[in-house]
Order: structure tokens, then sequence, then C-alpha cells
């Protein structure tokens, strides 16, 4: 008899198991984080909600970008948490994401949020431009630090200079969105325009992601890699022999971004995700990454990054930004995509 009972108690417990394990939601996340970045904010999230399981589609904006415009007519993502503002802008008036206020919204900054009520997205941290600058080979070829974008368009420079691909990387995008905001656009005739030509001149290579071009220069490929703080200041704690560079003509930048996908099935665990993505315990850990939190005040003193940092940051435009992004994607690939790395 109580052999019998052990073995009811024992099934019952499975199926408490079991029953416990069938409750949990599995979340998909589209995503443009650093891989380095993705586990600690899972686990964070998940000691507060262990039933919602996150599952996560990665790759560099671009592709996440395009990725999500193609599946419009048959969604696949519940939710978009790191990606760029830029892109957020645009999928918002592609009429794909659902309007919600974290319960945390208060404290995000409104220059780094949606400006409507409730927001269709906000931002979580910023990430801005900097250029990795290998003082090691720099010295071996005699070639100066730049303190400028104009000084990268030097003869000297010719061949030493990475930079992302902007229709694959935010952080190509958003340096040709600031340039062309800084120095004019006048469809393919401005300023900003003249600047990539002559920059085109001495670039090596247009890579495929953000953090490629400062690896390659911390690997001491090539003299300067033009990318964003959080793999500069990465790589420089790790020993890499480099500067940071901010060119003093003012840096463009983009944001980390939330939002939740239209006619996502699991919206109450899309909304979970949401509030604790904009509290105080997850700006914390962006803070661990980025000088720049959309909540003030919640990130250390990064080392090698400005006290300034913030004001060097241009005014972008994020509404024009994805307005245009098509357009000056083509343009850009007309004119320069025959020096960008093959696609795998």
């Amino acid at each position: 008899m109580h052999y019998a009972k052990t073995i009811i108690a024992a099934l019952i417990g499975l199926t408490c198991a079991t029953g416990a394990l069938a409750q949990k939601t599995q979340l998909t996340v589209y995503t443009a984080l650093e891989t380095d970045q993705l586990k600690a904010y899972q686990e964070a999230f998940n000691k507060v909600n262990p039933n919602i399981d996150i599952k996560w589609v990665r790759d560099s904006t671009g592709v996440i970008t395009a990725k999500l415009l193609a599946e419009k007519a048959n969604p696949q993502a519940d939710v978009i948490w790191g990606v760029a503002a830029s892109s957020l802008a645009l999928f918002e008036k592609n009429g794909m994401l659902e309007p919600y206020a974290p319960l945390n919204l208060d404290a995000i900054m409104p220059q780094y949020r949606d400006k409507k009520s409730p927001p269709a997205w906000w931002g979580m941290d910023v990430f801005g431009a900097t250029v990795c600058f290998n003082t090691v080979e720099a010295k071996k070829k005699n070639i100066p630090v730049p303190t400028t974008w104009k000084d990268l368009l030097k003869p000297e420079y010719k061949g030493q200079v990475v930079m992302p691909n902007p229709a694959s990387s935010g952080t190509g995008y958003f340096d040709v969105a600031a340039w062309l905001q800084m120095w004019g656009d006048d469809a393919g005739k401005g300023g900003g325009w003249k600047y990539m030509d002559a920059l085109h001149e001495n670039i090596a290579q247009y890579t495929h992601s953000g953090s490629k071009p400062c690896n390659m220069a911390a690997a001491g490929e090539y003299v300067a890699g033009i990318s964003f703080e959080y793999r500069g200041h990465t790589n420089k704690a790790k020993g890499a022999p480099i500067e940071l560079v901010f060119p003093k003509e003012g840096l463009g930048w983009d944001l980390e971004g939330f939002a939740i996908y239209k006619g996502t099935k699991k919206e109450e665990a899309a909304k979970k995700l949401a509030d604790w993505a904009s509290s105080k315990d997850a700006m914390l850990l962006y803070g661990k990454n980025f000088a720049i939190t959309a909540q003030p005040g919640v990130a250390p003193k990064l080392a090698n990054i400005p006290d300034d940092y913030e004001a060097r940051l241009i005014k972008m435009d994020f509404e024009k930004s994805a307005v245009n992004r098509e357009r000056i994607l083509a343009e850009w690939t007309r004119r320069y995509d025959a020096k960008s790395e093959a696609k795998k």
C-alpha cells in the first residue's frame, strides 16, 4: 500500500512539474544587442519573471531591420529589444508597433523616447560614434592621432580606415545620417556626400558590423576603426593599444530601444518584459556598457569616455533618418559598396 502511495505521489509531483513547465511563456525577441550582453540581461529579467523564456533572434541592425520589414505580412516577433530608434521609428511609420507605456516611463528622458502617448517605442541607452585609433601601428606608419572627422581625409590615412556599412550596421547608418545632417544632403549633392566621397578614397573596407572596425584597429590590422563607444571601451579595457577619439565636429548616435510588436499573441508577457526593461535595475545593467542611459543619473562613469560626451552628440532627427533611410542607403550603396566586405 505504501509503495502504491509513493507511486501516486510521484505521479502527482510529475504532473505538477509538467504543469509548471507548460505555463512558461516563450517570447520571441528580435535584437541587435551585442552577444556579450544578452546573457546578463536575460538572467536579470528571469530572476523577476522566471516563467517567461526569451528566444533571441539576433543580427546586426540593418539585417534585423530588413528581416522585420520583410516579415510585416507574417510577423514572427513578439518584442523588439535593443534595436536602433531610427529603425523603430521606421517600424512605427509602417504600423508595426503596439504602443505601451511601461511602468517606468516617467523616469525616461523625453529626448530618448517616442513623443506620442502612449509611446510606440522608448530608449534604453545611447550608442555614439568613436574612432578606435591604434597608437602602436600609427607610430610605425607615422600617422598622427586625428581630432576631427576631416582629419581622416588626409593622405597619410589612405587604406588605413575601416568603417561599418550603413546598410547592415546601425553604427554605420548613424554615422552617415549625422554627416548628412551636419554638412548637408541635397539628394546626393550636399556636403555630407562630398565628405564621404573623400573618405571613401582612404577606406580599406566597409564591414558588416559596428564592432568589427574597432576590433580590427585593436588587432593592428588597420590604424583607424570608425565604431561606437561600447566596443572601444571594452577593447581598451582588455588592453588593446588604442586611443578612443571623439571627433570635434560632433558625434552621430542612436538609441537602443524597446517596442512591442503589434499583434503579438503574448501581449501580457511582452508588457512584463517592457516593465522590467524600463526599470532602474535594467538601466543599471545598460549603464555597465554605455555612458548614457535613457534614465538619467544611472550610468556610472565609463573609463576613457569624456565627461562632456552627451554634449558632443549632435541633434539627431530620427524621423528624418527613418523617412530617408531607403534613399540614403541606395545612394550610399551605389557610390561606395565596391569596398564592402563579402557577405557571409
